[in-house]
């Protein structure tokens, strides 16, 4: 019988230890900071590197820790049903030219897709729409804003009665845009798609892993519910 072939290592060429390069990238996808100011907090916990190797770490393992928490979280949803579902696009500059991000959230603010295009017309709302209900299952109603692509994008689906159209239902999606408005800022905004599109999903699962809405329970849950979170955090190194 042949013998499994163990996984790589991904951290086997690196000289930091991986609890190191998690909390670096930890730190600079959740909280919005930049290059340097992640230079300086490490160098205050005795981690001496340079801001360059933050931008190497967080490109070459923020996706990595991404995946590892939307494949747990999309696993654990699976199972429920959908009931409603906020879809919502914003503007965002990219190396001076304007390009659209598309987001959809659930009913309890967390993010499940997001997805940048060059355009807003039925063909980016189509393939937007098609690409979260493959990944996370079909949803019983669907709130957007008066655009109209959405009309046509989910007439051509065949769900187009299960959308809804209200002035104030979708503020669900317009808030979640607030945490990566602050991020952009400190970031200077974005040079390449390829960029924003790796950062927007990298941003969307770590936000979705530590946001525990604090304003909506007591103290002591919450402190449970983040200590969990944290455990679990750590333990995608292992």
């Amino acid at each position: 019988m042949a013998r499994r072939r163990k996984p790589d290592n991904p951290f086997r060429w690196f000289d930091s230890s991986p609890e190191v390069i998690q909390m670096v990238v930890m730190l600079y996808v959740r909280f919005p900071l930049s290059l340097r100011n992640v230079e300086d907090l490490a160098f205050e916990r005795g981690i001496d590197i340079c801001h360059e190797t933050v931008r190497l770490w967080v490109n070459r393992f923020g996706p990595m820790f991404a995946s590892k928490i939307r494949l747990r979280r999309v696993q654990a949803m699976r199972q429920q049903i959908h009931w409603r579902w906020h879809l919502d696009e914003v503007f965002v500059r990219v190396n001076g030219e304007r390009r659209y991000l598309w987001r959809a959230v659930d009913h309890e603010g967390e993010v499940l897709e997001s997805f940048v295009t060059k355009r807003r017309d039925k063909a980016a709302a189509l393939k937007f729409l098609k690409k979260a209900l493959k990944r996370h299952g079909p949803v019983r109603t669907i709130v957007t804003d008066r655009l109209r692509s959405y009309r046509a994008a989910m007439k051509q689906i065949g769900n187009a009665d299960r959308q809804q159209v209200g002035h104030w239902l979708n503020n669900r999606a317009e808030n979640s845009h607030l945490p990566f408005r602050r991020r952009e800022r400190a970031m200077q905004r974005f040079r390449r798609m390829k960029t924003l599109q790796k950062f927007v999903a990298t941003h969307a699962s770590f936000h979705n892993h530590f946001n525990q809405e604090r304003h909506l329970v007591s103290r002591q849950e919450y402190r449970t519910r983040r200590s969990a979170a944290l455990a679990e955090w750590k333990s995608l190194v292992a």
